[in-house]
């Protein structure tokens, strides 16, 4: 009996605890480190030097060193998948933070952001023409009737300086030659290596990086000619970025020279250094914009 009354009450359990509702289901929260206090994220948009994989490699180390610097804020690499997507965005202000070509940094002075540096040394600003060693291509002349290879219509070292030197070496741009606008730079080199151009047009940081990730393909590769220098790309802050954040990040580019650490950020970039610079930096720059548009073509299509 003592068994039944026990078997009865062990069912009346199960039953009861069945009618009951289920507590509710807690959300599992999965975190290595403590929660920690929001603060303000500035987005640094850098144009398409490279692929976006090899850009976020080239420049991260440069993004957690500053971010190391910085107190009560943080910066967030941002990436592009051509050079219209990245001036679409400063255009429209979304990033607060730019590394721009000097033609970009023209345009986004006058929507509201300001120069705080340059990025290398004005020397490495120049256009070169990369070329297979076998194409038998001595002369610009050599290019009539072929493909030339850029990033984009709007790189100011790699397209608009290169077609100003072939302009002044009695090439007609608009006539003589088929103008590819290829996406990014090591694109353009691509195609030149490929045989769909005949020259691709670059700038040394991209052909440095090139030679050190693709040795053996390099190596088919020569430098045919190469503009004069101009004036380097630029760092740029938006007009709202607190005073105290700009001039943390242009003191820390400035200083990368200084350790050992900043010397292998700035490999890691092929960029020698940074240098002071202003918005007034780059009047040469508009200059040199204006002469071309008289003479060859306009940098953007209207």
């Amino acid at each position: 009996m003592k068994k039944l009354i026990a078997l009865v009450a062990a069912l009346l359990t199960i039953l009861l605890a069945a009618c009951q509702p289920a507590p509710a289901e807690k959300p599992l929260q999965y975190s290595a480190d403590p929660a920690k206090p929001e603060v303000p994220v500035y987005r640094f948009a850098v144009h398409p030097l490279h692929n976006p994989q090899l850009l976020a490699e080239a420049y991260w180390p440069l993004v957690e060193h500053l971010n190391r610097q910085l107190s009560g804020a943080r910066i967030e690499l941002e990436a592009s998948r051509d050079y219209q997507a990245f001036e679409q965005k400063f255009r429209a202000r979304e990033p607060a933070i730019l590394l721009p070509n000097p033609w970009q940094t023209l345009q986004a002075i006058k929507v509201g952001y300001h120069v705080i540096a340059m990025a290398g040394d004005a020397a490495d600003f120049k256009g070169i023409f990369i070329v297979r060693k076998d194409a038998g291509i001595k002369n610009p002349a050599d290019l009539k009737g072929r493909v030339v290879s850029y990033p984009s219509p709007t790189a100011l070292a790699a397209c608009i300086m290169p077609q100003y030197f072939l302009h002044q070496h009695g090439i007609n741009v608009n006539r003589d030659i088929q103008n590819a606008y290829v996406g990014s730079q090591e694109s353009s080199i691509m195609n030149a290596y490929l045989g769909t151009s005949a020259a691709g047009a670059t700038w040394p940081p991209p052909w440095r990086l090139f030679q050190r990730d693709h040795p053996q393909k390099a190596a088919q590769l020569q430098v045919a000619w190469e503009t004069p220098a101009l004036l380097n790309n630029s760092v740029m802050v938006r007009d709202d970025v607190p005073a105290n954040i700009a001039q943390t990040i242009r003191t820390t580019l400035l200083d990368l020279t200084a350790t050992a650490q900043g010397q292998a950020i700035l490999a890691g970039m092929a960029t020698v250094r940074f240098h002071t610079a202003a918005d007034a930096s780059y009047d040469l720059v508009r200059d040199y914009v204006a002469v071309f548009e008289k003479t060859v073509r306009p940098v953007e299509s209207k």
